[in-house]
Protein backbone atom coordinates (compact mmCIF):
# COMPACT_ATOMS: atom_id res chain seq x y z
CA UNK A 1 0.00 0.00 0.00
CA UNK A 2 0.80 3.08 -1.25
CA UNK A 3 0.08 6.81 -1.59
CA UNK A 4 1.69 9.85 -3.52
CA UNK A 5 1.02 13.43 -3.84
CA UNK A 6 -0.54 12.71 -7.07
CA UNK A 7 0.40 11.55 -11.29
CA UNK A 8 3.17 9.03 -11.70
CA UNK A 9 2.67 5.79 -13.22
CA UNK A 10 0.72 3.00 -11.95
CA UNK A 11 2.14 -0.06 -11.04
CA UNK A 12 -0.95 -2.82 -9.29
CA UNK A 13 -3.73 -2.99 -7.35
CA UNK A 14 -6.17 -0.06 -7.59
CA UNK A 15 -5.70 3.62 -7.70
CA UNK A 16 -7.58 6.19 -6.54
CA UNK A 17 -7.15 9.90 -7.17
CA UNK A 18 -8.46 12.56 -4.56
CA UNK A 19 -9.38 15.93 -4.92
CA UNK A 20 -10.99 19.07 -2.83
CA UNK A 21 -11.99 22.54 -3.01
CA UNK A 22 -11.98 23.20 -6.72
CA UNK A 23 -13.41 26.70 -6.68
CA UNK A 24 -14.07 26.36 -9.85
CA UNK A 25 -11.01 24.75 -11.58
CA UNK A 26 -13.18 22.68 -14.09
CA UNK A 27 -9.68 22.43 -16.36
CA UNK A 28 -7.69 20.45 -14.43
CA UNK A 29 -10.77 19.01 -12.86
CA UNK A 30 -11.33 17.46 -16.18
CA UNK A 31 -7.99 15.14 -16.49
CA UNK A 32 -7.77 14.41 -12.36
CA UNK A 33 -8.78 11.16 -12.55
CA UNK A 34 -5.76 10.40 -15.49
CA UNK A 35 -4.10 7.17 -15.02
CA UNK A 36 -6.66 6.42 -11.70
CA UNK A 37 -9.61 3.99 -11.72
CA UNK A 38 -11.85 6.34 -10.08
CA UNK A 39 -11.54 10.30 -8.77
CA UNK A 40 -12.69 11.17 -5.26
CA UNK A 41 -13.88 14.59 -4.83
CA UNK A 42 -14.30 16.06 -1.10
CA UNK A 43 -16.68 19.32 -2.31
CA UNK A 44 -16.01 22.68 -2.34
CA UNK A 45 -16.98 23.89 -6.06
CA UNK A 46 -18.08 26.74 -6.17
CA UNK A 47 -15.70 29.95 -6.76
CA UNK A 48 -17.29 32.64 -4.67
CA UNK A 49 -14.44 34.62 -4.10
CA UNK A 50 -10.71 33.45 -4.48
CA UNK A 51 -8.32 34.85 -1.48
CA UNK A 52 -5.88 34.52 -3.56
CA UNK A 53 -6.85 36.49 -6.75
CA UNK A 54 -9.84 38.89 -5.89
CA UNK A 55 -10.62 39.40 -9.42
CA UNK A 56 -12.21 36.06 -9.52
CA UNK A 57 -15.68 34.52 -8.21
CA UNK A 58 -19.04 35.25 -7.84
CA UNK A 59 -18.55 38.26 -5.64
CA UNK A 60 -15.75 40.26 -7.79
CA UNK A 61 -18.19 39.17 -11.12
CA UNK A 62 -20.97 40.98 -9.17
CA UNK A 63 -19.22 43.76 -7.03
CA UNK A 64 -16.32 44.17 -8.52
CA UNK A 65 -12.29 43.80 -7.99
CA UNK A 66 -12.44 46.29 -5.38
CA UNK A 67 -14.94 45.71 -3.29
CA UNK A 68 -13.33 41.95 -3.01
CA UNK A 69 -10.49 43.37 -1.93
CA UNK A 70 -12.85 45.47 0.86
CA UNK A 71 -14.70 42.16 2.19
CA UNK A 72 -11.33 39.80 2.32
CA UNK A 73 -9.79 42.30 4.24
CA UNK A 74 -12.88 42.93 6.57
CA UNK A 75 -13.28 38.96 6.96
CA UNK A 76 -9.27 38.42 7.22
CA UNK A 77 -9.63 40.77 10.24
CA UNK A 78 -12.64 38.55 11.70
CA UNK A 79 -14.71 41.73 10.78
CA UNK A 80 -17.82 39.55 9.98
CA UNK A 81 -20.83 41.64 10.75
CA UNK A 82 -18.83 45.35 9.33
CA UNK A 83 -18.29 42.27 6.22
CA UNK A 84 -22.33 41.45 6.20
CA UNK A 85 -23.01 45.18 6.54
CA UNK A 86 -20.68 46.00 3.64
CA UNK A 87 -22.31 43.52 1.50
CA UNK A 88 -26.04 44.38 2.23
CA UNK A 89 -25.22 47.62 1.37
CA UNK A 90 -23.39 46.51 -2.32
CA UNK A 91 -26.77 44.22 -3.38
CA UNK A 92 -28.91 47.19 -1.96
CA UNK A 93 -27.19 49.04 -4.48
CA UNK A 94 -27.15 47.34 -7.45
CA UNK A 95 -31.04 46.51 -6.95
CA UNK A 96 -31.10 42.91 -7.59
CA UNK A 97 -32.51 39.80 -5.65
CA UNK A 98 -29.65 38.46 -4.09
CA UNK A 99 -30.84 34.39 -3.67
CA UNK A 100 -31.72 34.48 -7.57
CA UNK A 101 -28.33 36.17 -8.42
CA UNK A 102 -26.75 33.71 -6.83
CA UNK A 103 -28.35 30.41 -7.83
CA UNK A 104 -28.09 32.18 -10.85
CA UNK A 105 -24.12 31.86 -11.22
CA UNK A 106 -23.48 28.97 -9.23
CA UNK A 107 -25.65 27.08 -11.20
CA UNK A 108 -23.36 28.44 -13.96
CA UNK A 109 -20.20 27.07 -12.44
CA UNK A 110 -22.07 23.93 -11.10
CA UNK A 111 -22.98 23.33 -14.92
CA UNK A 112 -19.12 23.38 -15.73
CA UNK A 113 -17.76 21.11 -13.13
CA UNK A 114 -20.08 18.41 -12.98
CA UNK A 115 -19.91 18.17 -16.97
CA UNK A 116 -15.50 17.86 -16.23
CA UNK A 117 -16.12 15.36 -13.65
CA UNK A 118 -14.68 12.14 -15.15
CA UNK A 119 -15.88 8.84 -14.82
CA UNK A 120 -16.47 6.98 -12.42
CA UNK A 121 -16.15 9.64 -9.71
CA UNK A 122 -17.45 10.04 -5.89
CA UNK A 123 -18.37 13.13 -4.45
CA UNK A 124 -19.36 14.30 -1.26
CA UNK A 125 -19.91 18.53 -0.80
CA UNK A 126 -18.17 21.26 1.07
CA UNK A 127 -19.30 24.23 2.93
CA UNK A 128 -19.43 26.55 -0.06
CA UNK A 129 -21.43 24.00 -1.71
CA UNK A 130 -25.46 23.68 -2.40
CA UNK A 131 -26.45 20.41 -2.12
CA UNK A 132 -30.08 20.35 -3.21
CA UNK A 133 -28.66 21.54 -7.08
CA UNK A 134 -26.36 18.56 -7.11
CA UNK A 135 -29.31 16.36 -8.00
CA UNK A 136 -29.28 18.38 -11.03
CA UNK A 137 -26.32 18.55 -12.42
CA UNK A 138 -24.81 15.20 -11.53
CA UNK A 139 -24.69 12.67 -14.56
CA UNK A 140 -24.55 8.66 -13.72
CA UNK A 141 -20.83 8.63 -13.97
CA UNK A 142 -21.07 10.84 -10.48
CA UNK A 143 -22.11 9.41 -6.98
CA UNK A 144 -23.22 11.59 -4.79
CA UNK A 145 -22.51 10.41 -1.02
CA UNK A 146 -23.47 12.28 2.20
CA UNK A 147 -23.35 9.87 5.62
CA UNK A 148 -22.99 7.28 3.07
CA UNK A 149 -20.63 4.19 2.45
CA UNK A 150 -18.99 2.49 -1.21
CA UNK A 151 -17.21 0.14 -2.12
CA UNK A 152 -14.16 0.69 -4.28
CA UNK A 153 -11.40 -1.78 -5.58
CA UNK A 154 -12.19 -3.75 -2.50
CA UNK A 155 -11.92 -0.98 0.18
CA UNK A 156 -15.08 0.44 1.97
CA UNK A 157 -14.77 4.29 1.78
CA UNK A 158 -17.28 6.64 4.09
CA UNK A 159 -18.25 9.87 2.91
CA UNK A 160 -19.79 13.25 5.21
CA UNK A 161 -19.98 16.12 3.44
CA UNK A 162 -20.47 19.95 4.44
CA UNK A 163 -18.89 22.07 7.57
CA UNK A 164 -20.28 23.48 10.92
CA UNK A 165 -21.25 26.54 12.48
CA UNK A 166 -19.27 29.53 11.48
CA UNK A 167 -19.23 33.11 11.27
CA UNK A 168 -18.71 32.93 7.31
CA UNK A 169 -22.50 31.76 7.26
CA UNK A 170 -21.11 29.58 4.12
CA UNK A 171 -24.25 27.85 2.22
CA UNK A 172 -23.82 24.43 3.70
CA UNK A 173 -22.93 24.53 7.48
CA UNK A 174 -24.86 22.19 9.74
CA UNK A 175 -24.81 21.72 13.51
CA UNK A 176 -22.27 19.40 15.19
CA UNK A 177 -25.12 16.99 16.23
CA UNK A 178 -26.20 16.66 12.79
CA UNK A 179 -22.80 16.31 11.63
CA UNK A 180 -21.88 13.77 14.11
CA UNK A 181 -24.93 11.78 13.05
CA UNK A 182 -23.82 11.30 9.48
CA UNK A 183 -20.29 10.40 10.92
CA UNK A 184 -22.03 7.87 13.18
CA UNK A 185 -23.72 6.61 10.18
CA UNK A 186 -21.06 5.78 8.16
CA UNK A 187 -19.55 3.55 10.66
CA UNK A 188 -16.32 1.54 10.60
CA UNK A 189 -14.36 2.03 7.23
CA UNK A 190 -11.05 1.86 5.38
CA UNK A 191 -10.86 5.03 4.24
CA UNK A 192 -12.66 8.15 6.05
CA UNK A 193 -13.62 11.09 3.52
CA UNK A 194 -15.03 14.42 4.63
CA UNK A 195 -14.85 17.91 3.27
CA UNK A 196 -13.73 19.36 6.85
CA UNK A 197 -10.37 17.98 8.99
CA UNK A 198 -10.75 16.59 12.38
CA UNK A 199 -10.34 18.81 15.10
CA UNK A 200 -6.70 19.03 15.92
CA UNK A 201 -4.94 22.60 15.64
CA UNK A 202 -2.27 21.57 13.32
CA UNK A 203 -5.08 20.65 10.71
CA UNK A 204 -7.57 23.17 11.19
CA UNK A 205 -5.27 26.66 11.05
CA UNK A 206 -4.58 28.12 8.09
CA UNK A 207 -0.95 29.47 7.62
CA UNK A 208 -2.21 31.90 5.09
CA UNK A 209 -5.50 33.45 6.50
CA UNK A 210 -3.30 32.95 10.07
CA UNK A 211 -6.65 31.45 11.84
CA UNK A 212 -8.13 28.46 13.05
CA UNK A 213 -10.90 26.94 10.43
CA UNK A 214 -13.31 24.64 11.94
CA UNK A 215 -13.02 21.06 12.45
CA UNK A 216 -14.53 18.20 13.86
CA UNK A 217 -14.35 16.26 17.13
CA UNK A 218 -16.67 13.95 16.41
CA UNK A 219 -14.83 13.07 13.45
CA UNK A 220 -11.93 12.90 15.69
CA UNK A 221 -13.59 10.94 17.89
CA UNK A 222 -14.36 8.55 15.42
CA UNK A 223 -10.90 8.32 14.00
CA UNK A 224 -9.47 7.31 17.19
CA UNK A 225 -12.68 4.99 17.85
CA UNK A 226 -13.07 2.94 14.63
CA UNK A 227 -9.09 3.04 13.19
CA UNK A 228 -9.73 3.45 9.51
CA UNK A 229 -6.54 3.21 7.35
CA UNK A 230 -6.77 6.71 6.29
CA UNK A 231 -8.96 9.70 7.43
CA UNK A 232 -8.68 12.49 4.05
CA UNK A 233 -9.90 15.99 3.70
CA UNK A 234 -9.58 19.33 2.57
CA UNK A 235 -10.87 22.57 3.44
CA UNK A 236 -8.44 24.25 4.79
CA UNK A 237 -6.06 25.98 1.96
CA UNK A 238 -2.51 26.25 3.91
CA UNK A 239 -2.49 23.95 6.91
CA UNK A 240 0.17 23.94 9.04
CA UNK A 241 0.23 20.31 8.74
CA UNK A 242 -0.85 18.25 5.95
CA UNK A 243 -0.40 15.19 7.46
CA UNK A 244 -0.29 12.85 10.32
CA UNK A 245 -1.37 10.03 11.99
CA UNK A 246 -3.27 9.26 15.02
CA UNK A 247 -3.11 6.22 16.26
CA UNK A 248 -3.33 3.50 13.34
CA UNK A 249 -4.96 6.07 11.13
CA UNK A 250 -3.03 8.21 8.32
CA UNK A 251 -4.85 11.62 7.89
CA UNK A 252 -4.10 13.58 4.98
CA UNK A 253 -5.11 17.08 3.55
CA UNK A 254 -5.30 16.23 0.19
CA UNK A 255 -4.41 19.69 -0.57
CA UNK A 256 -6.28 23.00 -2.45
CA UNK A 257 -6.46 21.72 -5.65
CA UNK A 258 -7.93 25.02 -6.84
CA UNK A 259 -4.53 26.28 -7.11
CA UNK A 260 -2.61 23.09 -7.39
CA UNK A 261 -4.09 21.27 -10.34
CA UNK A 262 -3.23 18.36 -8.90
CA UNK A 263 -4.61 15.18 -7.27
CA UNK A 264 -3.71 13.48 -4.36
CA UNK A 265 -3.28 9.56 -5.18
CA UNK A 266 -3.92 6.61 -2.39
CA UNK A 267 -2.76 3.17 -3.98
CA UNK A 268 -3.59 -0.07 -2.37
Amino acid sequence: MASTPGGGRRTHGTRVHVVSDVHGNARDLARAKDGADALVCLGDLVLFLDYADHSRGIFPDLFGTENAHRIVEMRTARRFEEARDFQRGLWAGIGVDRATAIETAVRKQYAEMFSAFPTPTYATYGNVDVPPLWREYAGPGTTVLDGQRVEIGGWTFGFVGGGLRTPMRTPYEIDDEEYAAKIEAVGEVDVLCTHIPPEVPELVYDTVARRFERGSTALLDAIRRTRPRYSLFGHVHQPLVRRMRIGATECVNVGHFASTGRPWALEF
